[in-house]
């Protein structure tokens, strides 16, 4: 019976670096005396040809029991109470496949749903968001109108024609102080070494 809720078994796809660690599980909702837990791959997808190779099988009495022409090192059978977890390490691609897990019954087999590995070279990376530059403030500076360094410096200044209506109609007013003040008293004050009149 394949596909029993009997066994029921997560992740439903996983995909591994090559030479580390994968972790499948398989959770038994029944109970039996002397329970047994196979673990089976099937390289290649479902058909009528695919074969299954067993692995290891968990016993209640002797533990993890490979099968045969399996590297013991690589593949360990633990029990965490109700789940059965199927460790691999040192992966490689070829290890890729549907992993099932297995009861034996009298007399049919139940199946879990199986999972399948991915083994990869490079795991897909997430990209990392780009900090946005905090534009920087612009500061006006104004030269001292007394010095010679001043007057140049007062040349070389941009200034635009403040509108009419703004309470100093006639002036030139350096462009980085335009709008930024409300209160025209302050403004006048602030430019009167250099107001032009025109």
């Amino acid at each position: 019976l394949r596909g029993s809720s009997v066994l029921q078994q997560t992740p439903a796809y996983i995909k591994a670096q090559t030479n580390k660690m994968a972790m499948l599980s398989c959770e038994a909702k029944i109970s039996l005396s002397n329970m047994r837990i196979y673990w089976l791959r099937q390289r290649q997808a479902p058909s009528s040809d695919s074969h299954h190779e067993f692995l290891a099988l968990w016993d209640s009495t002797k533990g993890t029991v490979h099968g045969e022409e399996v590297e013991q090192e690589k593949i360990a059978v633990f029990r965490d109470a109700s789940r059965f977890i199927l460790n691999l390490t040192s992966v490689k691609p070829e290890d890729s496949g549907i992993y099932f897990c297995m009861i034996i019954g009298s007399p049919e087999l139940t199946f879990g749903k199986g999972t399948q590995l991915s083994v990869v070279d490079f795991l897909p990376t997430t990209a990392q968001p780009t900090k946005k530059s905090t534009p920087k403030k612009r500061v006006c500076r104004l030269p001292r109108p007394a010095t010679q360094k001043g007057r140049r410096r007062r040349a070389r200044l941009r200034f635009i024609k403040q509108p009419q209506g703004e309470g100093i109609s006639g002036i030139l007013v350096p462009r980085c102080l335009h709008g930024n003040y409300s209160n025209t008293a302050t403004l006048q004050k602030l430019l009167s070494p250099w107001i032009l009149k025109t």
